[in-house]
């Protein structure tokens, strides 16, 4: 009986906007055969973005590709899509990507779109999730809240069907630096967690 062939890594395409701290969770877990993976490119619609030299230091391919005034939202979406598609990904992974996608790149790479959002399913979709949930907090409103990676098949925001979530309870002791810092390290481990399911 002859042995199987050996499977070839997941090639992952990354979207970040922003410092990369998931970005390079992930790079980590690739290099040290955690996930079955492999990041082939990186893209920034901001030019300062971390995350860029974060990739380029691994030796990825790292693109800043920025939205200019004069083109719409479709024709951003669809280059992107363009660009993303030569590196034929098997997952796209939104890190810190602070823009909505169109149908115009989600139709590209249907159910294989995953965004990490740093709040529970249906709490505080949409931006500055933390500082909301600190606020919520502050007014008795909640005790905890979380971090969860879901699929992105339309324009809903942060409202996919849920791959993975974690729970992070607030402290009485708790600004909202420390609370940021374990969200930030629940992302971490999250991410890594659903990638090593859904590879």
């Amino acid at each position: 009986m002859s042995a199987a062939a050996p499977t070839r890594p997941s090639r992952l395409v990354i979207l970040i906007s922003g410092n990369g701290t998931n970005l390079q969770a992930v790079l980590d877990a690739c290099a040290a055969g955690k996930i079955a993976a492999r990041v082939v490119a990186v893209f920034s619609n901001q030019a300062d973005a971390y995350g860029l030299q974060r990739a380029r230091q691994a030796g990825v391919p790292a693109f800043h590709l920025q939205k200019t005034r004069e083109m719409d939202r479709g024709t951003y979406d669809t280059r992107l899509g363009d660009q993303t598609a030569a590196f034929s990904p098997d997952w796209v992974l939104l890190l810190g990507w602070m823009r909505i996608l169109s149908t115009a790149f989600l139709d590209r790479f249907p159910g294989r779109v995953v965004n990490l959002h740093p709040a529970l399913p249906g709490a505080f979709p949409g931006t500055h999730a933390i500082e909301r949930a600190w606020d919520a907090y502050r007014c008795g409103e909640i005790d905890r809240t979380g971090v969860m990676v879901h699929l992105v098949p339309d324009e809903r925001v942060d409202c996919g069907p849920v791959l993975g979530q974690k729970i992070v309870p607030i402290d009485p002791d708790d600004s909202l630096e420390t609370l940021e810092d374990r969200i930030h390290q629940a992302e971490h481990a999250l991410v890594i967690q659903v990638l090593s399911e859904i590879l």
